[in-house]
Parts: C-alpha cells; sequence; structure tokens
C-alpha cells in the first residue's frame, strides 16, 4: 500500500470512528429523553427523519460528487451534519428535534457514501483490508461512544450536543484532510451529471431477487426497532442505567464475536443457515426483553441480538451475491441500499408505536413479543431457502446503473 492510500485510509477510519462515538453519544440519550417527556411515536418519529433525509441523499449524491469531487461530499455531508447536531443543543420540541434529525440523515446520507467510495477505488489486493479496517473502526467506535454517551447522560442537552457537535468538526476535518478529491481510481468522466436523480429506481427490481431484498428490509426493520426501542426501555423499566448502557454490551460483543463466530459458521453451513441462526439470537433477545423487564434480562437479551448483525449481514451479502447474476450485481447494491433505508424508516417508526401500545394495553413486553415472531418468522424462511446459485442471463443494457450503486 502506498504513503497516499494508507494516508487516506487513516483518514476515513478517524472519520467513521469519530462518526460512531458522536452518534451512540446522542441518539440514545435523545430517545430516552423524548419517551419519558413526550412518547415512544415521537422518539421514533425523530429517529426515522433521519433515514428519510439518508435516503433523500441518495439521490443526488452523485451529481454533488460530480461537482465538487468525493472530498468535497465528504466535507459538505459531515459539516451539514455537525451544524444540525449542534443546533440541537439549542432547540427545543419535536417539531424543531425532527426538523434538524432530517439535516442529520442528510449529512450522513451524503458524507458516508463518500467515504465508501475512497475504499471501493483502492486496488483488489488492498480493499479487504481497508474494508475490514473500516468496520472495525466502526464497532470501537461505537463501543466508545456508548461508554462517554454513559457518562454523559445527566448532562444537559446543550452540553451534550455541544460535546457531539466538537466531534463531528474533528470528523469533518479528519477524513477531508487526508482523502484526495476524487478517490484513487480513474479520473472521473467530464459528463454532465444532474444534480438530482432518480436513477436510483431503476436499480429497485432486480429480477426474481426482490423478494430477498423484502426480507433484508424486515431485518433492518428489526435491527433498528431494537435501537430505538431500547433506550425506551431502558428509561421505562431500567431507569438506574445510563441509556446507553446496553449498547456496551453489544458493541463489546460484536468486537469479540464477529470475526471468529463468522469465519467458523460460514465453514460449515449455508449462508441461509447462517443467517437463520442470527435471526434466531434476535427471537431469544426479543422474547428476553418482553419476558422479564430488569437489567439481567436486558443483558441476556443484548448478548444474543448481537447475533442478527454477526451472523445475518455479511452472510446475506454473500447469498445475494450466489443468486444475482454478475452482470446485475451493482443494481443489486443499490437495491440492497434502498430497502434498508425504507427498512431503517419504518422500524424507527413503529418501534416508538409498538412501546406506546404496549404501556396503553398495559401488557408490558408486547412490543419486544411481536419483534420476536416476525424475527422467528424470517428465521424460518431463511432456513428453508434454497441457496441456488445465479443463473446467467443477458444483461438489460438499456437500464442504466442506480446512482447509488458505486456508493453502496
Amino acid at each position: 500500500m502506498t504513503i497516499e492510500r494508507r494516508r487516506a485510509l487513516i483518514g476515513v477510519n478517524a472519520g467513521i470512528f469519530l462518526a460512531h462515538i458522536g452518534n451512540f453519544i446522542w441518539f440514545p440519550v435523545l430517545v430516552a429523553s423524548l419517551g419519558g417527556t413526550d412518547s415512544g411515536f415521537w422518539a421514533g418519529v425523530v429517529m426515522c427523519m433521519t433515514y428519510v433525509g439518508r435516503l433523500a441523499a441518495t439521490f443526488f449524491y452523485e451529481g454533488v460528487a460530480a461537482r465538487i469531487g468525493i472530498r468535497g461530499a465528504v466535507f459538505a455531508g459531515t459539516a451539514m451534519e455537525a451544524v444540525a447536531l449542534g443546533l440541537m443543543g439549542f432547540g427545543s420540541g419535536v417539531v424543531v428535534y425532527s426538523a434538524l434529525a432530517f439535516f442529520i440523515g442528510l449529512g450522513s446520507g451524503t458524507a458516508f457514501p463518500g467515504l465508501k467510495n475512497i475504499l471501493v477505488s483502492y486496488p483488489d489486493d488492498e480493499r479487504p483490508k481497508a474494508f475490514s479496517t473500516f468496520q472495525m473502526s466502526a464497532q470501537v467506535g461505537l463501543f466508545g461512544g456508548a461508554l462517554v454517551g454513559g457518562l454523559l447522560a445527566d448532562v444537559n442537552l446543550r452540553t451534550l450536543f455541544s460535546v457531539v457537535f466538537a466531534i463531528f468538526i474533528g470528523f469533518c476535518l479528519a477524513s477531508s484532510a487526508f482523502i484526495p478529491r476524487d478517490g484513487f481510481g480513474e479520473p472521473p468522466a467530464k459528463e454532465h451529471k444532474p444534480l438530482v436523480s432518480t436513477a436510483v429506481f431503476k436499480g429497485i427490481e432486480v429480477r426474481g431477487a426482490t423478494r430477498y431484498f423484502l426480507l433484508s428490509a424486515v431485518f433492518w426493520f428489526l435491527s433498528i426497532g431494537f435501537m430505538v426501542g431500547i433506550p425506551l426501555h431502558m428509561e421505562e423499566y431500567a431507569s438506574g442505567w445510563a441509556p446507553s448502557s446496553p449498547f456496551w454490551i453489544t458493541g463489546l460483543a460484536v468486537l469479540i464475536l464477529q470475526y471468529p463466530l463468522f469465519k467458523f459458521l460460514i465453514k460449515h453451513l449455508r449462508p441461509g443457515a447462517v443467517m437463520a441462526l442470527g435471526l434466531a439470537g434476535m427471537t431469544v433477545a426479543f422474547t428476553a426483553f418482553g419476558a422479564g423487564r430488569t437489567a439481567p434480562w436486558v443483558i441476556v437479551g443484548c448478548l444474543t441480538v448481537v447475533l442478527g448483525e454477526i451472523l445475518f449481514v455479511p452472510s446475506f451479502d454473500i447469498w445475494i451475491a450466489r443468486k444475482v447474476p454478475a452482470d446485475r450485481l451493482a443494481k443489486a447494491m443499490g437495491a440492497m441500499h434502498f430497502f434498508r433505508s425504507a427498512g431503517n424508516m419504518v422500524g424507527s417508526l413503529l418501534a416508538g408505536i409498538l412501546f406506546d401500545l404496549a404501556l396503553s394495553w398495559d401488557v408490558p413486553g408486547a412490543n419486544w413479543y411481536i419483534a420476536a415472531v416476525i424475527a422467528a418468522a424470517c428465521g424460518f424462511i431463511c432456513l428453508f431457502s434454497k441457496d441456488d446459485s445465479a443463473t446467467e442471463e443477458p444483461a438489460d443494457e438499456s437500464a442504466p446503473e442506480p446512482a447509488e450503486a458505486a456508493a453502496s
């Protein structure tokens, strides 16, 4: 690896590390705060708006990057995210929080694809190391952010978001100062690209694979449901613990288990079976959250819910690679991003609604039982689905590649 690529990798990893620290400081505290003062519904709405912003960014990321370069897109997106987070500390009310959350997501959806594009531009033999260190930096940042968030759980929101603002300014400077303008691949063609493009919709339908993307959307629905639901759960049933404390457990468990566990299982089982095991872990976790609402049950649930991220996500990538012909993989990447964003948007909103319904029904844990049933059903689908290889069909030359494909 050359000095320039090593330097860029340091900048990209530093950026994603700081981004995860900042995000896992503020969102558990804000969600718990809104759940206590307003309702789970409004906490879900605020988080949902960040994903609305991220999805909106997919329509103009390519146009922005074509005009100011990948580095410029990273800088602009991170700066927007930092300003919106800083203003969070000076605003009040769910309407203001929701509007600012949209711009947080818009900035993230502009900056994050730029960081991924830098890694994609690395030579083939250097790309695995680049992506593995990127993933590790994100996980370490998650764990660190959960710890720092626990220390800041009792400070006022102005102080909390001021700290997060400073961290995101560091993200902005660290990532954009070290990365090249347009990555390390071939210079981009000098062609006019529209600022706003709906070409991403061209990638949503990938022949017969759409049903698998819907399965992915349900997984992300469950995953974000945990992330939004657990701070609400802690505020209601284990208020003596910091709202971010479950993420200490999940972050540490992922760091320790992810690589050895997935590597072992994927050698001995087909991808569908590994995905089913991940969903089985989520089923056990959601049942534990519902059955017992004290801290020990939360610990049990957090130690098993991570199996979804550890096993389902990488197995799904392998699954799709086998089911989608090579000439349509780029479209598949764009479709995966779209369905992931859709699952996150719906899941964050419904997590708050289901939490409120469980309280109004006077059935503690009902929201988690519903999630457990959904996870179990998806697990059975994965377990009994065949892992057939993709059959080569003629490429559809008339359909342009989605704008988000390269960013995913």
